[in-house]
Parts: structure tokens; sequence; C-alpha cells
């Protein structure tokens, strides 16, 4: 990837916080981040309107967004988002991995929602303005990372039902720990039988608040019945799997080939996904992207044909799946041990991103540069 100052269109004003999180604090939280729950010192925010375009791009101090009551995200859902991380390596210096696969995700996104789209120079120099300014915040050590959330939502004043004139663009940051209390432990995973993620030619394969939502109701039952995560299958059929709630799914037959939902328009094509299923093609396992079936993930690991199961997505990078549940019965062990190509597969990846393993496919963006 080459991006240069060349390629931007924005110049960054900076306003710095007088008030930053006191260094006791700040090191307090970065001792057990969580996940989602504290935020850094700064933003980045650019305006956009139908006459003017993108415009006013600055770094600021974290803090509240106005809006009016009537703002158009507010009753329409018009808004669109991404999520990456950025990775202290050993010499102290931060990357992010294949960011410009998040722009790239995040134009396609808007374009589905009908925003506006942000270049990818504009977009990285965004991410690199937040992480200079803040970069006392990143976290060093595995499974710790600085989470960067870019964001656009439709702010115009107006209610009615056509695409916002006006709209904006956010970039914040958390500092982050595993995203599942167990780390990196096979966790139970609950098969939705009433409740769909999305459906074929619908918003599936943008990244937009509206999908998370609807996935809100069966996470609940999930948690009641003890599972981490929901399985959704496919709202025509119900059938065949779509994708977890917020990741991707693979199984590991037991020939040790991977498979894994194919891009149908109604799941997120991931970047973790699209990394993983390189990685696994550079180790020579063969990797089918079709249909996968409910049914035959749980006889599988019934009788052995499936081997392991994991998911994939940027906040909780490869975690595996244990056993899944459904109303029908449960298939599987939370107790079971991570399987051999899931770890292998995980502990490249976030080598990578650490700076550990080496980056052979030019993934990983300085951006502290």
């Amino acid at each position: 990837m080459t991006i240069t100052t060349d390629d931007r269109s924005l110049a960054f004003a900076r306003r710095l916080a007088t008030t930053p999180a006191p260094e006791q604090r700040r090191e307090n939280i970065l001792a057990d981040p969580g996940f989602g729950s504290h935020f850094t010192d700064h933003m980045v925010a650019i305006d956009w309107t139908e006459e003017a375009g993108w415009h006013d791009a600055r770094l600021q101090p974290y803090g509240p967004i106005a809006l009016q009551p009537a703002s158009a995200v507010l009753h329409y859902g018009q808004e669109v988002f991404e999520g990456l991380k950025a990775y202290r390596h050993d010499d102290g210096s931060i990357w992010t991995f294949r960011p410009e696969k998040n722009a790239e995700r995040l134009r396609s996104s808007a374009r589905r929602l009908a925003l506006p789209e942000l270049g990818t120079a504009d977009f990285l120099a965004s991410l690199s303005e937040l992480v200079v300014a803040d970069r006392h915040w990143v976290p060093a050590g595995a499974e710790r990372s600085l989470y960067l959330r870019p964001f656009i939502i439709a702010n115009e004043t107006f209610i009615g039902v056509r695409p916002a004139h006006a709209a904006s663009y956010f970039v914040i940051a958390s500092p982050a720990g595993p995203y599942f209390e167990s780390g990196v432990r096979p966790v139970s995973i609950w098969i939705s039988t009433e409740h769909a993620r999305t459906a074929r030619g619908g918003t599936g394969d943008a990244k937009c608040g509206g999908n998370y939502a609807a996935s809100l109701l069966p996470q609940q039952e999930a948690m009641r019945n003890g599972c981490a995560q929901v399985l959704f299958a496919d709202a025509e059929t119900g059938t065949r799997v779509d994708e977890a709630g917020s990741m991707n799914l693979f199984a590991v037959t037991r020939d040790g080939a991977l498979i894994t939902p194919a891009a149908s328009g109604s799941i997120l094509e991931g970047i973790t996904r699209d990394s993983v299923i390189q990685l696994a093609r550079d180790q020579q396992i063969r990797v089918d992207e079709r249909d996968v079936f409910v049914d035959e993930l749980c006889d599988g690991l019934a009788t052995g044909e499936i081997t392991e199961i994991f998911a994939t997505g940027t906040a909780a990078a490869i975690t595996p799946i244990g056993q899944l549940k459904s109303p029908a019965g449960s298939w599987g062990s939370v107790d079971a041990a991570t399987g051999p190509v899931t770890r292998a597969l995980r502990d490249e990846l976030t080598g990578i991103q650490h700076g550990r393993v080496e980056d052979r496919h030019g993934w990983l963006y300085r951006l502290d540069a």
C-alpha cells in the first residue's frame, strides 16, 4: 500500500485537551482495560455538506457530540462505522492492520446507506492524528491494543425520508484487553431459531448499526442460555449459516479443510476473515467458501466430521467455539480444548499484528511515523 500526503485532501487543525486524564488514572486503566469502557483524551472530527464536501478536519478533546433532536441519524439510522486496532510493538512503535481495507469497507457501507464516502488517504490520516495525540493510551503486551472506532452519522436537521445533506465523520479510541471475559478459551454459541440478522438484498454486507441492533434481542436470549454469542441462519430458509452476532464463522473438517459461509450479500466480509483465509492457504489448507448448514455443524460436532469451529473479527481476533446450543439441544463441549488449526492461525495472525511474526503480505501500517 502506497499512500502519500499528496493523496490527502484535508489538513487537520489540532486542539489538544487542557485537562487530559491524570497519568495514574491512565496507567490504572491500561493495567486492566476491559473492552469498550474507557476512552482516550482526544477524538477526530470531519464535517460534510452536500455543498462543501468534506471540510473542517480537526483533532479535538474527546467529548459529547452536539445533535439537534431532528437529526436524521436519530430517526432513520443513517450511520456506518468501522473497527480496527492499534498495536504497540516491542520497540514502542505503533501499527495497525490492513487499514486500507477498513477504508474501503467504510466507503462501501456509506454507499449502501447513502452517506458520503471518505478517501483512503484522509481515513488513514485521521487514524494517525488520533494515535499520535494519544500514543500513551496504547497498551503493550499480548491481547492488548487500542481499539479505533471510525464512524459517519447523518446529522442534518431534517425529518423526512431521504438521504441527509449533512454528515460528520468521527474517530474515537478505547484501550482494549480481550473481547470475551474468558480470554482465549472456547465459548458457547447460541443458535437463533426465531430471529434473523439480515437478509439478502438488505444491509448485511454493510457495517451499520441496524444490523447490530437486530442482534441484541437474540444476544439476550444467548446470555440467558449461558452463551457468549449468537449464530444466525439465513432469513430465507433458516438452514444456512450466516454469521455470529459480531463475527464470521469457520469450521475445520475431519480431512483438515476449512469451510466458511460464502460472501452472499447477507454477511459482513470481515477483514480478519479475509486474512485468515489467506493465512490458511499459505499453510496449504484448503478453504471452501460455500453454503454451510446449521445441521452440518451440529451433526458434524456429534460425529467428529467437524473437529473445530472458530469465529473471526477485529475485536475478538480468532475465538474458538467449543459448543453450539439451541432449543433443540447442545453439541460439543464448552470444556473442549482449542483446536490445533484454530491455535496455529490465531498465533500467526496476532503475531503479525503485534510484530512478533514476519508480515509477509505487507499488512501492517505504521501510525506514529
